[in-house]
């Protein structure tokens, strides 16, 4: 009886030896450790956690700081690691919520959907399904639903902090590009922990040089602006740090041929840009060189100014993109020296016969004269001469401006 008892429960037995196996064999996962990166120019604690999508959480931001053995309140030094509250996970290969231990299906998309933002946006070099390397942001696994801040640009003030060049918006969003270029991906951080003050000529009240062709009537602000947030895209794709100091809060980047006329352009702070010509000046000089000083007490040595305008002659008179820097800035004279070369030689790239006749001068400019940042000066042609209005007035062409004189600026 004893025996045919022990074989009546043989299968259950031997289904709960399988079991006590399977237990015995799941590990869960090990502690995790947090994700690390620098600080950039112009970082402050929100600005930093805004480009990982940790802002909107107030126990981020605590945990921001007791990570790092903060104050609130303190100021981050660029260049130097801080630990964010990201966990890092082991992908077990298999799913989210076996790799960290975890039975919501819910919790698990979102942290699936986070890491392929950080990789969409340029922040993770590989997929986590590739790496195996997991990406948890800290309050999915430790902050109530609730615990949402509400992010604004006051948050930004309120905290003394001035963000990257431009303000995003969601993940690596600019609206300043415009809808068509606002998402930025990062390429590479091969510009990280540099500095770039990219202000297009004239603006608001004062179109700068005009000429009328056919039916339309074209102002050098809106051609000089388009080129500069090329650049300046440009830069953010490769982690530098770029403020414009010309904006416009509805013209982005545009691709017509005729950019129309408009006089809503502030100056960086959101303040309306001056009328008379002189003050207008110092108010574009008096900013850069506000920011400027802000990042030298940082440690920021590598710091760039590029002016950009369109000139104003004869009809017959065609001219090449030419440059300026100031007599006593050597580091100047160096920054257009590099970009008039990087023009020169992509155009012999596009045409081996058509040549280059733009020139390199010294000009004793108030923009070159009265900051304090190396600078370079760059006139893109006339905005009478036919020639040089298909250099200007297609969009194709003021992106290849705007590849070339960033190859120059690197």
């Amino acid at each position: 009886m004893l025996t045919r008892k022990f074989e009546t429960n043989m299968p259950r037995l031997l289904t709960l030896f399988f079991l006590m196996l399977l237990i015995g064999a799941y590990r869960p996962p090990a502690d995790p450790d947090f994700y690390k990166t620098k600080a950039l120019p112009g970082d402050g604690v929100f600005s930093l956690l805004r480009r990982y999508n940790l802002d909107r959480n107030s126990c981020n931001v605590s945990k921001f700081y007791a990570l790092n053995d903060l104050k609130n309140g303190s100021q981050l030094k660029v260049g130097q690691d801080y630990t964010l509250p990201i966990f890092i996970y082991n992908f077990d290969g298999k799913t989210i919520r076996s790799s960290i231990g975890i039975k919501d299906w819910q919790t698990a998309k979102t942290i699936e959907s986070y890491n392929e933002v950080m990789f969409a946006d340029g922040y993770r070099q590989t997929s986590f399904r590739k790496d195996k390397v997991l990406w948890v942001p800290y309050h999915l696994l430790n902050c109530p639903d609730t615990d949402v801040k509400k992010a604004s640009l006051n948050d930004t003030a309120s905290n003394g902090e001035v963000n990257l060049a431009i303000e995003p918006s969601g993940n690596r969003r600019f609206p300043i590009f415009g809808k068509k270029y606002e998402h930025v991906p990062l390429k590479d951080n091969s510009l990280a922990g540099k500095v770039y003050f990219i202000e297009s000529g004239h603006g608001g009240p004062d179109p700068g040089a005009m000429a009328k062709v056919g039916k339309h009537t074209v102002c050098e602000d809106e051609y000089a602006y388009d080129v500069a947030l090329r650049v300046v895209r440009k830069l953010i794709e490769h982690g530098a740090t770029a403020y414009m100091i010309t904006r416009d809060r509805n013209d982005g980047i545009r691709d017509d041929q005729y950019l129309v006329c408009d006089n809503d352009e502030v100056v960086w702070g959101n303040e309306s840009i001056f009328r008379g010509h002189k003050p207008r000046l110092f108010q574009r000089s008096d900013v850069i060189n506000t920011l400027y000083e802000k990042h030298k007490k940082q440690g920021v040595e590598n710091q760039k100014l590029i002016v950009i305008h369109v000139d104003s002659r004869g009809k017959g008179q065609q001219t090449d993109l030419f440059f300026y820097y100031h007599p006593d800035d050597k580091q100047g004279k160096i920054l257009a020296t590099k970009m008039h070369e990087s023009m020169e030689e992509n155009y012999k790239k596009v045409n081996k016969n058509r040549g280059y006749d733009g020139t390199v001068t010294s000009r004793d400019l108030h923009m070159l004269r009265e900051t304090k940042v190396p600078a370079a000066y760059i006139e893109m042609g006339n905005i009478k001469h036919p020639t040089d209005q298909k250099r200007l007035f297609l969009a194709s062409n003021r992106q290849l401006i705007a590849d070339w004189l960033f190859e120059g600026m690197k």
